[in-house]
């Protein structure tokens, strides 16, 4: 099996969004290359990642210029994110692209897909189980997310975050409070409390809060009715009345909060908006708001997706690609997850990706087969919009 891997960094724009990480690392070929697989590597592919190219051709990695020519034989191309129309039209039928897909909301070029007959893995669709966890790259990239968003957010606020003693006088220490409480804010409540601040989570699933305790947080109640979540594991979406009495209870928490962290996000839809400018208005001049969906619509009223702003004297963080800030254990994740992939369906003898579309993992995440799209989700999502 023949694997391509983009540069991605030379296609991305705008400039604050150049693509930093990788799909694969020099371990990750390694033990690719030992399993048969012939990987070929766009030049400069690892370096805003920290991994040169001779790293990748040590390890046993062929490294080619242009990558065009090396797509129309490639078996499978692997990314971190979509590849271009340009890049997809010169693959031959029958070949596999792997990447964050993005398919609730990239409609045409899932379809463009399906019509050159290529077979669409969208890491995103992976399912949440035991089996596929070694493989799920939402999550592993949620996670860091979690840790920068707080590592963001103390950076910008005008204060610290640990209490501390001192011959002049006590600091108490900092309020944080974090609303969602799944991968990104389980970690940001970790990442939060180590670093000495007193954290308070909410999450609309009631059985979480036994996690968020374990980890050092206080857990918000908030009687809003019945909630729960889908089979994936996500939180499910609220009714209007639901979100009404949500936001009003959340106002004194968030009022009395120097740093607040949004990570409500919906599968395959926008983002809710958990916080109003109203709101925004009743925190004290010199607080921290990062909001997590900034770039897919946006938790808080008023934030900018890839800026900081700054809102009746409250920082509002939306920078997005959060994982790219710490670009070199992002790409060490996430050539792991794929890593994985591939390892688990390899055929040993003939060295081929097995699709079996009856397996649970591949029933989920191959969305584009054969010349149709094959998720029922995404036919419904794409029927109804």
């Amino acid at each position: 099996m023949k694997i391509i891997v983009l540069n991605e960094s030379k296609t991305s724009t705008p400039q604050i969004n150049v693509e930093r990480r990788c799909a694969v690392t020099p371990a990750s070929v390694q033990r690719l290359c030992k399993k048969g697989v012939e990987v070929n590597i766009e030049a400069g592919s690892g370096e805003l990642s920290h991994y040169l190219d001779n790293e990748y051709e040590d390890a046993g990695a062929t490294i080619i210029n242009d990558v065009n020519d090396a797509l129309s034989s490639a078996d499978m191309l692997v990314s971190v994110n979509k590849p271009s129309e340009a890049q997809l039209s010169v693959m031959k039928k029958g070949a596999i692209v792997v990447g964050h897909l993005d398919p609730f909301f990239q409609q045409p070029l899932i379809e463009s897909i399906a019509e050159k007959a290529l077979t669409a893995i969208s890491v995103e669709m992976i399912p949440r189980s035991s089996r596929a966890q070694k493989m799920d790259a939402l999550s592993s990239q949620a996670s860091l997310a979690g840790y920068v968003m707080v590592m963001q957010a103390a950076n910008q606020l005008p204060s610290i975050l640990p209490m501390m003693m001192t011959p002049s006088g006590t600091i108490k220490p900092a309020k944080v409070f974090i609303i969602g409480a799944g991968v990104a804010g389980l970690q940001a409540i970790a990442t939060a409390k180590r670093l000495g601040a007193n954290v308070l989570a909410y999450d609309t699933r009631a059985v979480v809060a036994e996690q968020v305790e374990s980890l050092g947080g206080k857990f918000l109640k908030i009687d809003i009715g019945e909630t729960g979540q889908t089979k994936d594991g996500y939180a499910k979406e609220l009714t209007e009345e639901q979100k009404a009495k949500q936001q009003e209870a959340q106002r004194d928490a968030i009022a009395n909060s120097d740093i607040v962290i949004t990570t409500a996000q919906l599968f395959g839809r926008k983002p809710p908006v958990l916080i109003s400018k109203d709101t925004l208005a009743l925190m004290k001049p010199g607080s921290v708001v990062v909001d997590m969906a900034a770039t897919s619509g946006g938790n808080v009223e008023g934030s900018v997706a890839g800026e900081t702003v700054e809102i009746n004297g409250v920082k509002v963080i939306g920078n997005g690609n959060w994982s790219q800030f710490v670009a070199k254990a992002a790409t060490d994740m996430y050539a792991n997850n794929i890593y994985n992939l591939v390892d688990e369906f390899l055929d040993e003898e003939s060295k081929t990706f097995a699709l079996n579309l009856e397996d649970d993992i591949l029933a989920g995440c191959v969305i584009a087969h054969e010349g149709k799209i094959t998720n029922e989700m995404l036919l419904n999502a794409y029927k109804g919009a």
